[in-house]
Order: C-alpha cells, then structure tokens, then sequence
C-alpha cells in the first residue's frame, strides 16, 4: 500500500474513533478530544514508522560517524597466547607472581602431560611424579611448594623456566 492510501486508512481509523468516543455520553467533550489526540498521534507515529522501515530505514552513518565509531584492533595473537606469555614475563620479574601464578600454569601443564602419558595424577603420586620430572623441575612444581620469602624478588629466571617446559614437553 502507498503512502497515500495509508494515510487515508489512518485517518479513516482517527475518525471512526472519534465518532466512537463523541457517542460515549459520560464522557465529556474535552476528554474526548484529548483521548481521541491521543490516538490520532500514536497511530500517525504508527505510520510513520511502518513507512520508514519499508524503504530501508534511517540512513546509513557518515564518514564522520564511522571514525567516531572506530575500529577494533585486529588481534595478532590469540588471548590466551597473550595471557601466558604475561603470566611468564610476570613470573620472571618477581616472586610472588611467579609463586601465584607462573608456577601453577606450569603444575598443571605437567599434570596433565603426565595424566595423559604416564596414567596418573602429580598430585596423587608424587613420588612418581618426582621421578619422572626430575629434582630441580619438581623443586619449583611440587604442590607443596611455600611461599617465597620475599615477594617482591626475583621471579623464575627464563632460562630456568625453559628448562621447566622443556622436561615437561619430553616426558
């Protein structure tokens, strides 16, 4: 249907309501007008939407608006790549983020190297667990490790932590 002959619907419907609410005779006059406003307006707003979604909406943003928008930066890492490379930088600078983080990312690597290859669990078994890591990879992975001394020292060297996943890799 055009636009014309949608408007003379809508205006048809306005009148017929109104004729309706002029009919009702406890109804004042004023309060009649108001209401049937009322409805003339939502119905015209009605239209107006109907007839703005039909050819096609509102217009495309601008150039202007795009930039405003901007654009999110295109990822060149996956996240969690990102997060472990700063789990390890981080382990390695100091202590207690090596104590709380870096060493349990590490734990659970060989946990479930050696649950998958060997059939048990580090936690469980860990004398095994030792044996297979070997004393200094155990030294920093053992579940019972305490908390450094001072918390803001020196973390895990890299070299020590390549090391680490290094025995980890070739269990």
């Amino acid at each position: 249907m055009k636009l014309a002959g949608r408007l003379a619907w809508t205006a048809s419907v306005a009148i017929v309501a109104l004729v309706a609410l002029l009919a009702i005779p406890k109804l004042s006059t004023t309060r009649a007008l108001t209401i049937w406003v009322v409805i003339a307006t939502g119905l015209v707003l009605l239209l107006i939407i109907r007839h703005s979604r039909e050819r096609g909406g509102p217009e495309p943003p601008s150039r202007f608006e795009q930039a405003l928008r901007g654009r999110k930066p295109a990822a060149s890492q996956p996240e969690e790549l990102l997060r472990m490379d700063r789990v390890l930088v981080l382990g390695s600078a100091d202590a207690d983020h090596a104590h709380r983080q870096l060493l349990p990312l590490l734990r659970a690597t060989a946990a479930a190297r050696i649950a998958t290859r060997h059939g048990f669990e580090l936690e469980r078994r860990p004398d095994e667990a030792r044996a297979l890591l070997g004393d200094d990879v155990w030294e920093l992975l053992r579940p019972d490790r305490p908390e450094p001394k001072d918390r803001h020292g020196p973390g895990v060297p890299h070299a020590r932590v390549a090391a680490v996943i290094e025995r980890v890799e070739s269990l």
